[in-house]
């Protein structure tokens, strides 16, 4: 199996009408943060079809699909990561899957491809690691990379760690960009639900009236009534 036949058959899967309609949904025009992207029109369950049949694929025809200008193309090559990187045997495959990915971040241009492989592989492979990269990626000047160093660390949360989440959500404190505004919340809503409101309200109580209104407002999805409007009163 090849990556040319994974092409072909996604290419046979096109759908012109929904490709128009995610080229809208995914802001593809002049300016948009998705500008350019072009799509063939097919929905995630039916690319997790072909992710099944042909992960197998070299690693280097994932990457070489991975570098595709086809957003369906880029997410079925981060997909055949993921499930390389899962059914790995070796730290030494998982670390040439994990350089795969940093090498290739340029191509991981779009909310959904970094939110569905970020905590897979570059949280997973870091969970043991040291971790720099990531407030090097947070630091950065490119909204893909940033909201990679924050998507990473749903993976220490599941692992009931906090400290990397909320130093990169302070980093991205002053972020000017939605996207990031949202995954920043979304991540310290996380936190807060799966190990603890306390701690999560301990970054809230010290940040929360320099933070932009929709990062607050994902941040405190779960909180009860009056804790909503003890926050958004600021």
């Amino acid at each position: 199996m090849t990556y040319k036949q994974v092409i072909s058959e996604l290419k046979s899967l096109e759908d012109k009408n929904q490709a128009k309609h995610l080229q809208r949904f995914f802001k593809t025009g002049p300016g948009q943060y998705g500008e350019g992207d072009v799509f063939l029109g097919i929905k995630v369950p039916i690319q997790r079809q072909i992710v099944k049949k042909y992960f197998n694929i070299p690693l280097k025809d994932a990457e070489k699909l991975l570098q595709s200008k086809i957003h369906e193309q880029r997410l079925v090559a981060l997909l055949i990561l993921v499930k390389k990187y899962e059914t790995s045997k070796t730290d030494l495959d998982k670390k040439k899957i994990f350089d795969v990915y940093i090498k290739n971040k340029k191509h991981i241009n779009s909310w959904d491809l970094v939110d569905l492989s970020a905590p897979n592989i570059v949280g997973t492979y870091l969970l043991n690691k040291d971790r720099k990269i990531l407030y090097e990626f947070a630091n950065s000047n490119h909204l893909w990379t940033k909201r990679i160093a924050m998507l990473a660390c749903f993976t220490f949360i599941k692992n009931k760690e906090t400290r990397d989440t909320l130093e990169i959500a302070k980093i991205l404190l002053n972020d000017k960009h939605d996207l990031i505004h949202k995954a920043v919340g979304w991540m310290l809503r996380e936190l807060g639900k799966r190990i603890s409101e306390e701690k999560e309200e301990e970054f809230l109580i010290k940040y929360y009236k320099k933070m932009p209104r929709t990062m607050l407002r994902y941040a405190i999805e779960r909180f009860n009534d009056k804790k909503k409007k003890f926050y958004m009163s600021k």
